[in-house]
């Protein structure tokens, strides 16, 4: 890191700053300009602007100024690569993410130090949000906007969802979820210390929705991660951050996030009255989006769950209006409900109930639409469910082998639940040979996924 140091102090210098000078302007601590320069801290992108202004620079120039040597380079991962594309393509330019997403995989002591320093910022920032607002004390004519110490403006709360939506595409397009967690950690931090000053009331809303934001996405990474009490831990503080924010389509689908993994679980009692409740704030909130359809979506698997054929048709029903919505009706984000799973979600429904002739139809239509890779690895076993109702090895073989195939690519524990769901309806059927043999490899893949 030698040359970057050299190369960051070199033209502070030549442009008349000393640490201190520069860190005023900027609007940081001194010793954060000293890291900056040791390489131990990389600018967060909403400062950039402002310190490429103060050196006289391009971004483009201060993200070659900040840029490791390339001796020291590690090669971008196809998931980083294609996350750059992206934001090229969607986001503003004065976000420099070529230098903001190392998305990396990473070993198992680095997943645990990751996941140890989320869950300080759990324990931080839900104690930021149980506090009273400090700005409830402070005069803000005394404190003016953009000058006081620590406050945001406008300009710079935008600029965090434009790195917020631009993490859930990264999230999207990374092969292993877990990889984008370091980044996720990153921004929130960024958020919990906009929480911990004083800040206009508007600013501060805004603040606990984008934090609300980002607590879904750290939950939908544990839960992928097949960790989900920290899944729940995350819900539950994206509720409580969203309530903040009277956002209440986001605090509907915090709960339905959290309910879901009781779903998940088969434990549908517990589900079914935080659904009701999360169905009572979409209610309240805004009808164009799509947010009631999900709700009522992850009902109907409720009670499937519990045998109630009527409720679960009712409840697909209302999930199937989402069809009638006009305009933009998800974000991509917290909310990604549009109808396109509308097929799998009634076969899952369906092979819940034991009704395996509706199941199949359903998820033959889902099967031919496009799916990520875990999605359809969802339908297969789905399928591979129906095949063991009727009683059909070839069947239960073809479609569980396939969908073993995708949870090796993707370590996916989600993928792994799904087929450790099938393991125990394999046991009227090993007496075939192939059967034996699929036993045995989902077995190993629990197993392994448990080590």
């Amino acid at each position: 890191m030698g040359d970057r140091r050299e190369k960051f102090a070199a033209r502070r210098e030549l442009m008349g700053f000393t640490q201190e000078t520069l860190a005023a302007v900027v609007g940081v601590e001194f010793s954060t300009v000293g890291r900056w320069e040791r390489g131990d801290l990389t600018p967060q992108p909403y400062r950039r602007p402002r310190i490429a202004k103060a050196l006289g620079l391009t971004l483009e120039e201060l993200g070659t100024l900040l840029a490791p040597s390339r001796q020291n380079s590690a090669p971008p991962s196809i998931a980083a690569t294609a996350a750059t594309k992206d934001v090229d393509d969607h986001a503003g330019a004065h976000l420099a993410p070529r230098t903001a997403i190392p998305v990396q995989s990473a070993p198992a002591e680095t997943d645990d130090m990751n996941r140890r320093d989320l869950l300080r910022l759990f324990s931080m920032t839900g104690t930021l949000l149980a506090l009273p607002a400090l700005e409830t004390v402070i005069d803000p004519e005394r404190l003016g906007s953009v000058g006081r110490p620590g406050g945001l403006d406008v300009t710079a709360v935008a600029e965090f969802e434009q790195i917020n939506s631009h993490l859930w595409r990264v999230y999207a397009l990374a092969s292993t979820k877990s990889q984008v967690l370091p980044l996720v950690r990153s921004q929130l931090d960024v958020l919990s210390e906009g929480l911990r000053r004083p800040q206009m009331p508007a600013i501060r809303q805004r603040l606990c929705g984008l934090a609300a934001d980002l607590f879904q996405l750290a939950g939908e990474i544990s839960f992928d991660s097949d960790r989900y009490t920290d899944a729940a831990h995350s819900y539950t503080l994206a509720a409580t951050a969203a309530k903040e924010a009277s956002a209440f389509d986001l605090w509907a689908c915090a709960l339905t996030r959290h309910a879901f993994i009781a779903v998940y679980e088969r434990q549908f009692k517990d589900a079914a009255p935080m659904l009701d409740l999360a169905a009572g704030l979409a209610r309240r909130g805004d009808s164009t989006l799509s947010t009631r359809h999900w709700v009522a979506a992850v009902q109907a698997e409720t009670f499937a769950g519990l045998g109630q054929f009527d409720s679960c048709r009712h409840a697909l029903e209302t999930a199937g209006e989402v069809q009638q919505l006009q305009g933009q009706v998800h974000n991509g984000g917290w909310l990604r409900f549009d109808g396109s799973r509308l097929a799998e979600e009634r076969g899952t429904c369906y092979v819940t109930l034991g009704r395996p002739e509706l199941a199949e139809t359903a998820l033959t239509d889902a099967l031919a639409g496009e799916l990520t890779v875990r999605r359809k690895a969802a339908v297969l076993t789905d399928l591979a469910m129906v095949g063991v109702h009727r009683r059909d090895p070839d069947q239960v073989a073809a479609y569980a082998e396939a969908a073993l195939a995708t949870a090796r690519h993707t370590a996916s524990g989600v993928v792994v639940r799904k087929l450790r769901g099938l393991q125990p309806q394999l046991a009227s059927m090993l007496h075939h040979e192939q059967i034996q043999r699929l036993d045995a490899e989902i077995a190993t893949m629990v197993g392994n996924h448990a080590a």
